[in-house]
């Protein structure tokens, strides 16, 4: 655990130099968060403690940028005051908090109580095209968590969770299991889980419980081959392994050879690499596939809070397209009998029911298949929306599909 960090004159000044200097970026770049860590790393005056501060302050402003942005153009004061009531409550912001918002009241956990204590648009936070696209996001205790820090989800793997939770207790850390998932683990604070022993053996994996939840309510069968279409470095993979256990077998296929070597070299660590390899010619037929698509990454938000400013409502045209052309690609490869499955990280109905309902009216060989269980998610035509405050995690929608 990281000791609190102190507090210094300059870092309110720092950090509105550090906003200045983002501003341009932050509603145009996509890749934000590696800009971000360049600018911290650069500059010679921060320190480690002082990158965690003011990462944790700039996210935050990204979070609020429809309340903060304005304030960058006031005095000094009101911005600096404003980022440190709303930051998490860490050793890195403990002491930038109590110096400039000490005298507020304690920071409310619902996002309507602070927009009243702000002056601010409750609903502001949230892009205004999500309302056409799902407006159930805006819903109070959904907003609420889409506009909280996502905590660290690890994945129980191979079966033997007792060496990996008795590390957790000697390095201090808790813990609590998902009530939908108990080998899925919410770490509380900070944690490496990479450093771990358990890690570097294959025993735990860090994958978000939304994505734990599409494959385990799918209910995938042991001994089967599966392909796992866009696999990149193979959270899912890794898990479609675990799932079909030491007789199944998943075929990996992604664009991108350096994501297909990372994932090697995690089936290797957890023990799989009989389990997993590349699919080459793709011309078997397969029990299962799994297409977890690109997409626009909104049910990341909460990890990613800049995707709600770069992303605007006409490219989700182009997500769902380039969605439907990889359904229709490697449908094809699902046997007579076998199961598609189609996963997006996106909370917007283009990309997700409308992109389902599409496939089977274009796929008459297909029909809606059953779920083994739904794990919280809400039925969405042929479709299950995993919302992120029904879990805790990232939003998630998965449909299921069966070929006749």
């Amino acid at each position: 655990m990281a000791a609190p960090a102190r507090f210094h004159r300059g870092q309110p000044e720092r950090l509105r130099e550090l906003l200045g200097r983002l501003r341009p970026h932050w509603r145009r770049d996509p890749a934000l968060p590696a800009r971000i860590e360049t600018l911290l790393r650069r500059d010679r005056r921060f320190g480690a403690s002082d990158r965690r501060l003011y990462r944790e302050l700039i996210y935050t402003a990204l979070r609020y940028l429809p309340w903060i942005e304005p304030r960058l153009d006031e005095e000094p004061g009101p911005l600096e005051q404003a980022l440190a009531w709303l930051a998490a409550e860490t050793p890195a912001t403990a002491a930038f908090r109590t110096e400039l918002a000490g005298a507020w009241p304690p920071c409310p956990p619902s996002v309507e109580a602070k927009a009243a204590q702000l002056g601010a648009d409750p609903d502001a936070v949230l892009p205004a095209w999500l309302r056409e696209e799902r407006p159930g996001a805006f819903a109070p205790d959904q907003r609420d968590c889409l506009l909280r820090r996502a905590p660290l989800w690890v994945r129980l793997q191979g079966g033997a969770p007792a060496p990996v939770l008795a590390e957790f207790a000697a390095r201090g850390w808790t813990w609590r299991a998902s009530p939908l998932l108990p080998g899925a683990l919410a770490l509380e604070g900070e944690a490496d889980v990479t450093a771990t022993e358990s890690f570097q053996q294959g025993r735990v994996e860090i994958q978000d419980v939304g994505s734990q939840l599409i494959l385990e309510a799918a209910g995938a069968e042991p001994g089967g081959r599966w392909l796992d279409a866009c696999a990149g470095a193979g959270g899912k993979s890794l898990q479609l392994a675990d799932l079909l256990g030491p007789e199944g077998r998943v075929d990996v296929h992604d664009i991108r050879p350096e994501a297909l070597a990372e994932l090697e070299r995690r089936a290797a660590r957890a023990g799989f690499a009989e389990r997993i390899s590349r699919a080459t010619g793709l011309g078997r037929d397969y029990d299962g596939v799994l297409v977890d698509a690109p997409c626009s990454g909104s049910g990341t938000w909460r990890r990613s809070p800049h995707l709600k400013w770069t992303t605007r409502a006409d490219q989700l045209t182009g997500w769902s397209r380039r969605q439907g052309e990889l359904l229709a690609r490697f449908a094809p490869r699902v046997r007579p009998g076998g199961r598609l499955i189609y996963a997006t990280c996106s909370l917007a109905r283009a990309e997700d029911e409308a992109v389902a309902e599409a496939f089977l009216a274009r796929h008459p060989e297909f029909s809606p298949a059953s779920w083994s269980l739904t794990l919280g998610g809400e039925a969405r035509g042929a479709g299950l929306l995993f919302w992120p405050a029904a879990h805790d995690g990232d939003g998630f929608f998965a449909a299921a599909f069966r070929r006749g």
